[in-house]
């Protein structure tokens, strides 16, 4: 999201937590992403309730006499604070809703202690994909129905997961929205770990770390990102030595591999 859309769904994020004690904040998240669903096929619906030309009372009026009477006080609430933002597109004002969705289905992890498996299990959801390219595929299929790509993320997370982790998910992998499957991932990774205003950095290494090496590492980019970072450690040994870190989009790469190849540049170069 760039420009006006970013802005509000920061205020809409913010305006979200501070509901998390009222009643039915349990249920919201699927609330939400029943109603980004409904707009995701209901264009003119869509673009009505995002259109800045008209003022937010009439838009608020439209989404009370369409949903008012399917969805809870909660949802209605939340969705008139959405609709009454400046969207750049109507395709914004849908991924804001889904963004809310997951933040609600991470509050409701943090309130009952599974937060910090959920952001677990999102990180290896993402490893998974990465070394599957028949999962890949079969996620990304443009002839697949979204129901069935959550349907295979069920069968997979069956048994293994949280209620957020298996929430987010099969949402996601059906309404990338035109982004990379891992994008989405990391960037569901991430809004969980702000849920506790963390940070994730992806850490790959040749072999395990210790405790004292993971809290050393973790203590050094807190310090460098000034906010709490959790660290997600991937066994590579592709790497063969060192360690390679990715906060968002900043990435330290201090591999004997990266080393090793950015000696034979200097060598073929000369």
């Amino acid at each position: 999201m760039l420009g006006a859309s970013r802005d509000s769904i920061a205020r809409q994020s913010q305006a979200l937590d501070g509901r998390r004690q009222q009643a039915g904040f349990p249920t919201l998240a699927d609330e939400l992403y029943a109603v980004a669903d409904l707009l995701g096929t209901q264009m003119q619906l869509r673009n009505a309730l995002a259109d800045a030309g008209q003022s937010p009372q009439v838009r608020e009026a439209l989404l009370r006499d369409v949903l008012g009477q399917r969805i809870s006080a909660l949802a209605v609430e939340v969705l008139i604070g959405v609709v009454g933002e400046r969207w750049s597109s109507d395709d914004d004002l849908v991924m804001a809703i889904e963004r809310l969705a997951a933040q609600a289905a991470f509050t409701v992890a943090e309130a009952d202690g599974s937060l910090d498996a959920t952001e677990e299990e999102i990180f290896r959801f993402g490893r998974a994909l990465d070394q599957s390219p028949q999962l890949q595929m079969a996620l990304t299929d443009p002839s697949q129905a979204a129901s069935v790509k959550a349907a295979i993320v069920r069968d997979l997370l069956a048994g293994r997961s949280t209620q957020a982790t298996r929430q987010v998910l099969e949402h996601a992998v059906g309404h990338l929205h035109g982004q990379r499957i891992d994008a989405v991932v990391d960037q569901l990774g991430d809004l969980a770990a702000a849920q506790r205003s963390r940070v994730v950095a992806e850490v790959r290494v040749a072999a395990a770390l210790d405790a004292q090496q993971e809290r050393r590492l973790a203590d050094a980019l807190s310090s460098l990102k000034g906010r709490t970072v959790r660290l997600n450690i991937a066994v590579d040994p592709a790497v063969l030595g060192g360690v390679y870190v990715k906060v968002g989009d900043e990435v330290i790469d201090g591999t004997v591999a990266a080393r090793l190849d950015q000696a034979r540049r200097v060598i073929l170069g000369s």
